[in-house]
């Protein structure tokens, strides 16, 4: 059996727009590795939580690989380039509504494993 695509990538898009559409704040949270492009000064512990409404940002482009867009940290445009495998959870600034994702989601599986039922499942709906 082919190996299928992550699910993961869609529902990052699928939250962000119920957000927009219900006109919630879609907050991002990244775990920021070499591979993502993100203002240091705004990184705490190795994360940095983004506000994605459409009046913060411009040019967002959500893909299957990665998220692109430019936002202004202190008044000075930046460009930011996040991979869709630094995506930790998506969820709504209002109410905390949204999905997280664990870190090992992300890691490779061995193409041997063919286990279809999961011990754990591999999001989280977080209500608060």
């Amino acid at each position: 059996m082919a190996k299928s695509a992550s699910t993961k990538p869609y529902l990052v898009r699928a939250i962000y727009e119920w957000c927009v559409a219900e006109q919630f704040t879609p907050l991002l949270l990244i775990k920021v590795d070499q591979n993502t492009l993100a203002p240091k000064a705004f990184i705490k512990d190795g994360k940095i939580l983004l506000n994605l409404s459409p009046e913060s940002i411009k040019d967002l482009q959500m893909g299957d690989e990665v998220i692109t867009f430019t936002a202004r940290f202190n008044g000075k445009p930046e460009n930011l380039y996040l991979p869709i495998l630094a995506v930790e959870g998506i969820y709504a600034k209002e109410n905390g509504e949204g999905l997280f994702f664990e870190a090992k989601e992300d890691k490779e599986i061995d193409s041997k494993v063919t286990n279809p039922l999961p011990n754990k499942p591999k999001l989280t709906l977080v209500k608060s």
